[in-house]
């Protein structure tokens, strides 16, 4: 009993001991998508103010597969002593489990939460062609031909999947949808009309939408975003609909809480940085970190707004 005893105090004190020393060697920040995607941007604005911080080596691994899979599952597989973390997005961490029938990870049990990153809009966007500009008036459009218009969006349960289909489910109306391979490229569709709608994140539909191109329905957000301050949001007609293309930090499973809370206080600061505030901003991000606890309860009620919507639409990414 008493070598128990002094087993479990000698195993304390090494979580402690790992918490308090981090960072004590080179940190790999894994980002699931390609350079250059909104991830890696965030990732490297964490990096290289981590290492700034405490004068310790941050690196960026890109590892992208799979819809995110790929560099989560790496995240996972890591060793839980805080010198592998990974950024990722809803689909790897909330979403996906619903939408594969196998995969190579558990995010409730192989991640741990860290903190919830960035809130980014999606944006509700219509063709000129199509002479509306509020939801009342798409819906009224649609409901008029049923079928006859299509939307696009970059993939089976991705956030503007979801929204358009509990849009349609919502108002009634029907929508055809039509996948393209990335945000800027359905984006384009809208412009040229050959797709009449999509919810797309902001960064890939503010230029189109500054420039005159599309025309800007409503924001996905629970609020209506600084950005675009004059467009409502679907809230404010569907209270259901309510989502962020938001990316959050999580480490491999069974990681200490002490260390846990140490990367994420970290991380935290860093996004609270005005100069990375700004910067976010400019990428059209809002910076919402939290703590560990907070950010697994947020997961959680991702997963309950949006496993009804999956399920009861039989949406399936296989």
């Amino acid at each position: 009993m008493i070598r128990k005893a002094v087993v479990l105090a000698l195993m304390a004190h090494t979580v402690l001991a790992t918490a308090q020393e981090w960072p004590s060697r080179t940190t790999t920040i894994v980002n699931p998508f390609s350079a250059g995607t909104t991830t890696d941007a965030v990732a490297r604005i964490v990096a290289d103010g981590l290492q700034k911080k405490f004068g310790t080596s941050f690196i960026v691994d890109s590892r992208p597969g799979a819809g995110g899979m790929i560099g989560t599952a790496l995240v996972a597989r890591a060793q839980p002593d805080g010198s592998t973390f990974g950024v990722s997005i809803a689909g790897p961490l909330v979403h996906n489990p619903l939408l594969y029938k196998r995969m190579s990870y558990d995010p409730a049990k192989d991640l741990t939460p860290l903190t919830l990153g960035v809130h980014q809009p999606c944006l509700l966007i219509a063709s000129k062609a199509l002479g509306v500009k509020t939801v009342p008036e798409l819906i009224e459009v649609l409901r008029q031909s049923p079928g006859k218009y299509n939307y696009s969006y970059v993939g089976n349960g991705s956030l503007g999947h979801l929204v358009m289909t509990l849009l349609a489910n919502k108002s009634g109306a029907e929508i055809t949808p039509v996948m393209y391979a990335g945000a800027v490229q359905a984006t384009t569709a809208v412009m040229t009309n050959e797709v009449q709608m999509g919810c797309l994140p902001a960064q890939a539909t503010m230029a189109q939408v500054r420039g005159g191109n599309v025309v800007p329905i409503a924001v996905s957000t629970a609020n209506r975003a600084a950005l675009l301050p004059d467009v409502p949001s679907l809230r404010e007609y569907y209270p259901e609909i309510v989502g962020s293309a938001w990316m959050g930090f999580v480490g491999p499973g069974g990681m200490a809480p002490e260390a846990a809370a140490r990367i994420s206080a970290a991380i935290g600061d860093v996004l609270r940085q005005p100069n990375v505030v700004e910067f976010l901003r400019q990428q059209f991000m809002e910076p919402a970190p939290t703590t560990p606890a907070e950010f697994k309860a947020f997961m959680q009620e991702e997963l309950a707004r949006w496993k009804p919507v999956i399920i009861e639409n039989k949406i399936t990414a296989e």
